[in-house]
């Protein structure tokens, strides 16, 4: 069970508009809205769009329809899709993004990288942290020095776990090859600029959260290591299987198409989380989650 005096400021709805929003996200919407009430803070709407290619209008009016057919609601963030384009994008931000990557390489903590993605899936991982090769290289990607340190992250059940980088994160890229900041920094920068200090995500971005945690100390971002973290389970298939979110039936705006209803939707995933109480809407969703999760 978690410590009822741990006190939050604020914590996140963090979609991506690089596809319709599935099932899956949103389970972790649920649980973060769930905390949020419980705890008597506030949700902030931050959708992550550096993506340009895959960031699309579509999906990004998708993002606010299916919060609010849904009614999850959030306190903080844009309304609308022309709001969050005039005054919410990651866009807006770039000047808080180009003075960490800036930081970055006067300290010395990245080196260029011109692997190809053919080069990287056959070697296992970058060559290049000994080459030298200058950081203004066209077409070359920044990449962290990471080292072996232990990493601890605060969990929401008050246990702290101390792990080292896994290997899939080492050297992880912090400035794409197009020149723009990566995923691992902008979450961490956005993170900290709206104060958020309760993180929910799922399972699968464990490795996401370390790899933050280790980027925020380097950048002296000491606030970071103080955020408190919970890592849900994540829906399975019926064979055991991470549901796959690429499936098109998984998504609200399909399953809206087949003349679901709000219930429906709700009903649906609890099947998928295998609770015995059926959920009509994302209070009861996350309460009953985080009750079979012995959180609550």
């Amino acid at each position: 069970m978690t410590n009822d005096l741990i006190y939050f400021n604020k914590t996140r709805l963090a979609p991506t508009p690089s596809g319709f929003l599935h099932v899956g996200n949103i389970l972790s919407f649920a649980i973060t809205a769930a905390l949020a009430h419980k705890h008597g803070v506030k949700v902030l709407l931050r959708i992550d769009d550096m993506d340009r290619i895959r960031a699309t209008p579509e999906y990004l009016a998708d993002v606010f329809d299916t919060l609010r057919f849904l009614e999850i609601p959030w306190d903080e963030g844009p309304a609308n899709a022309d709001e969050f384009e005039g005054t919410f994008s990651q866009l807006h931000r770039m000047s808080l993004y180009n003075a960490a990557l800036e930081e970055l390489r006067e300290k010395g903590a990245v080196f260029a990288c011109t692997c190809s993605r053919k080069q990287l899936l056959e070697t296992g991982s970058c060559t290049c942290i000994n080459k030298n090769i200058p950081l203004d290289t066209p077409e070359a990607s920044w990449r962290l020095r990471t080292d072996s340190n232990l990493i601890n992250v605060k969990t929401y059940t008050g246990e702290i776990i101390k792990e080292e980088m896994p290997a899939d994160m080492q050297n992880f890229v912090v400035r794409k090859k197009d020149g723009l900041p990566a995923y691992q920094l902008t979450s961490l920068i956005d993170d900290l600029f709206y104060g958020v200090d309760l993180i929910v995500r799922g399972q699968d971005l464990w490795h996401s959260t370390l790899a933050q945690l280790a980027l925020a100390k380097l950048l002296g971002k000491e606030a970071f290591g103080e955020t408190v973290f919970y890592h849900h389970p994540l829906l399975l298939e019926p064979s055991g299987q991470k549901l796959s979110k690429s499936a098109g039936s998984t998504s609200v705006r399909f399953m809206r198409m087949e003349g679901k209803s709000k219930r429906d939707v709700f009903k649906d995933i609890s099947g998928f989380a295998g609770l015995d109480n059926i959920a009509e809407d994302w209070q009861q969703l996350g309460s009953e989650l985080l009750l079979k999760q012995g959180v609550y």
